[in-house]
């Protein structure tokens, strides 16, 4: 095994110079710090069959024998001794040739060399077979990778450190808020760097307030109208935002300006709970079965300035999202997709996928004032490109629904966690985060 050592002033100058001498497969066995750089012991990838044992590999199939008489030549077979070439018998020192060398016999009466030329392999011939490599050796070299990757994470964090410590800090402070490293990356990606660490958070919390789409008093959809469904998983409050958006509608326009519909037939109660509703505020609620009584009870409410359909909670895995695709596969129906902000970044980021399939106007985050971050779901809204209709932040009718206001959602969302948090990142941590994520600073991902 040729094990090489590299030697320079930062970790990127040597992982250039492993990658220029031994390839970009190289292995990096070990790292360590030495006065004035750094020192990387690593290996070709060609070698690694010395550090990791390989499958037995078949043994090669003997050499069929030659017979004696034809592996001799004929003057051999005849008793009689070969004779040489004139130009390959050794001339004394200072000798000189002046043998005329001798007509070769023909080229039938010369022996003819012994090559092994490739046989077809006959058809009837079993092929041999491929190697398996075993599990243990995929999994040791995985092992082996993982290794190399942490390594050098470690490295490209604490080079970073030294060169960019505000941009480091904010990435930090990022991650610990619950943002993903995609968003992470994206919002470091053009930070000035003679900004010092205050600058550099008012300029990133500026850059997600612009990427935030967000509607406000001027295209309120209560003023507008139209034909709003509301969709999303079990337990994100479709129902009751369904009655604070009825009781905004009836402040403004008026009763007869409104209708509820619900395709809710299973849950038990649903239906009377809308209704109570629609009892309270003087509205009419419709109940839809199927999308036929839909298309018809759509028609019947066709001059009505507002319609909201409420409808029932499925899991985003459920098959039946399908059927409420087709039953809003109407032009005229627009849905908003309720997020609650209690939910995992990939959980929401699931449920965007599977109801993204309907044509949604935009979204409304839920349940705020149970969540001890917001930063997961506005990620989400943020990287999805969903527009914020509204945030709900209780149970009260219609109180507790609101214009979005984006500086307090993302002064929120921005909140660092306090020193003693479990959650919070230390040391190499955020390094490791952003290198399963798919570099540090890569703008991709």
């Amino acid at each position: 095994m040729n094990v090489r050592k590299f030697i320079a002033a930062t970790a990127r100058d040597a992982l250039r110079k492993v990658k220029e001498t031994l390839g970009p497969d190289a292995i990096i066995l070990s790292n360590r710090g030495i006065p004035g750089g750094v020192e990387i012991m690593a290996v070709a990838a060609g070698d690694m069959e010395m550090i990791v044992p390989t499958a037995e590999r078949p043994a090669p199939r003997a050499r069929e024998p030659v017979p004696a008489a034809l592996a001799s030549p004929p003057l051999a077979r005849a008793g009689v001794p070969p004779q040489v070439p004139p130009a390959a018998v050794p001339l004394a020192a200072g000798q000189s040739s002046t043998r005329t060398a001798r007509p070769l016999p023909p080229l039938a009466a010369r022996p003819l060399p012994q090559v092994d030329l490739p046989r077809a392999q006959a058809s009837n011939e079993p092929k041999p077979e491929a190697e398996v490599v075993p599990a243990a050796v995929i999994e040791e070299i995985r092992t082996l990778r993982r290794l190399v990757e942490q390594q050098l994470a470690g490295f490209a964090w604490g080079e970073s450190a030294r060169a960019a410590p505000v941009k480091t800090e904010i990435l930090r402070q990022i991650l610990d808020a619950g943002f993903s490293p995609q968003f992470a990356r994206r919002l470091l990606l053009d930070l000035p760097g003679d900004l010092d660490s205050g600058a550099a958070l008012a300029w990133v919390k500026a850059g997600a307030e612009r990427s935030l789409l967000a509607i406000d008093s001027d295209t309120d959809i209560v003023d507008r109208g139209g034909i709003y469904a509301l969709v999303g998983p079990t337990g994100v409050g479709k129902t009751t935002t369904t009655a604070k958006l009825a009781a905004r509608c009836v402040l403004r326009h008026g009763a007869r300006k409104l209708a509820l519909v619900t395709t809710d037939a299973y849950r038990i109660g649903a239906h009377e709970q809308l209704r109570i509703y629609g009892q309270i505020l003087g509205v009419s609620v419709h109940l839809a079965r199927d999308a036929s009584d839909l298309r018809a009870t759509l028609r019947n409410l066709q001059h009505t300035h507002m319609v909201l359909i409420d409808t029932m909670g499925m899991s985003q895995r459920d098959r039946m999202v399908g059927e409420q695709v087709a039953m809003f596969a109407d032009g005229k129906v627009r849905s908003l997709l309720l997020l609650p902000a209690t939910s995992r970044g990939d959980t929401l980021d699931d449920v965007v996928r599977s109801y993204g399939r309907l044509d949604l106007a935009g979204c409304i985050l839920t349940k705020i004032d149970e969540a001890a971050s917001l930063a997961a779901s506005l990620d989400v809204i943020i990287r999805q490109g969903l527009c914020l209709h509204y945030v709900s932040n209780g149970q009260r009718v219609p109180e507790d629904l609101h214009l979005p206001n984006r500086q307090y959602l993302l002064h929120r969302a921005f909140k660092d966690l306090p020193e003693n948090s479990p959650h919070r990142l230390t040391g190499v941590e955020p390094s490791l985060m952003m290198a399963a994520g798919g570099g540090l600073w890569s703008a991709g991902g």
